[in-house]
């Protein structure tokens, strides 16, 4: 089976300097992949570099998709081949509905006229899921919203655009209990319909509840120290980070060493 994503030693950086230092990692259709790390890691800065956000700057590797070298395009060119990102902290568009805001972007993404009806049908089916009140859906786009109302948008738009790729950003920060349960169902029930890959970035494993996690990637101050199962999760959630932070260092010595 050939890779959706492929990441080849990406490197990256901000006017500040450099965030990513030559990441490398694949994704295959169906995997569900987890990204975890200390405050300041980049894992953040991982994701909107593989959504193409001109912020930063690519100044190494390549960005892989169906085999396609996507590693300079825009994002809503990638977003059209399948991609999607959810934002940390999600914006608000004044002046533009939830359901015009999906409306447009599913139309963009396909090029093919809307059936108002169907459309209406899986909205209101996905807002069901999601337990949203169907009046989101003629508000302003996140505009008013409380932090979990706009994650839960974000997973409705996932649900809605049906990506291929799906890179979650912290998307069970601010969620209460029962709400991270939604979503992760939400969740799951997506990947059941479209066999779609999983990136989650997060600091929590509740979102993991719902989910079979298939790798797990350890980024630790842009470098990519450690790739393992669903156990290394668990060994984070008792051990923390230092391990792995300890190793980055160690790696940056010998490194420094040879240069």
């Amino acid at each position: 089976m050939e890779n959706l994503l492929e990441v080849k030693n990406l490197s990256a950086d901000i006017e500040e300097g450099r965030i990513l230092h030559g990441v490398s990692l694949s994704l295959r259709d169906g995997e569900t992949h987890v990204l975890m790390g200390p405050n300041g890691a980049g894992k953040s800065t991982l994701g909107h570099v593989l959504m193409g956000n001109p912020v930063y700057h690519v100044t190494g590797g390549q960005v892989l998709f169906n085999g396609e070298d996507v590693t300079d395009y825009s994002a809503d060119k990638r977003a059209k081949l399948g991609m999607f990102l959810s934002f940390q902290n999600p914006l608000e568009v004044p002046g533009l509905t939830l359901e015009s805001f999906l409306r447009n972007a599913i139309r963009e993404k396909t090029g093919q006229p809307l059936k108002i009806f169907t459309f209406k049908k899986e909205l209101e089916a996905a807002m069901e899921l999601l337990q949203m009140d169907e009046s989101y859906a003629t508000r302003d786009l996140n505009v008013g919203f409380s932090g979990g109302e706009k994650k839960k948008a974000e997973i409705l738009q996932l649900m809605m655009l049906k990506p291929q790729l799906a890179i979650l950003d912290e998307t069970d920060s601010g969620l209460d209990v029962d709400a991270v349960r939604t979503v992760s169902e939400s969740i799951r029930k997506y990947q059941q319909q479209m066999k779609g890959a999983l990136l989650i970035i997060t600091h929590s494993t509740r979102i993991l509840e719902s989910l079979h996690v298939d790798y797990t990637h350890i980024l630790v101050r842009g470098h990519l120290v450690r790739t393992g199962d669903a156990s290394l999760v668990e060994e984070i959630n008792e051990h923390g980070f230092e391990k792995y932070i300890e190793e980055e260092q160690k790696q940056e010595q010998a490194a420094g060493e040879v240069r």
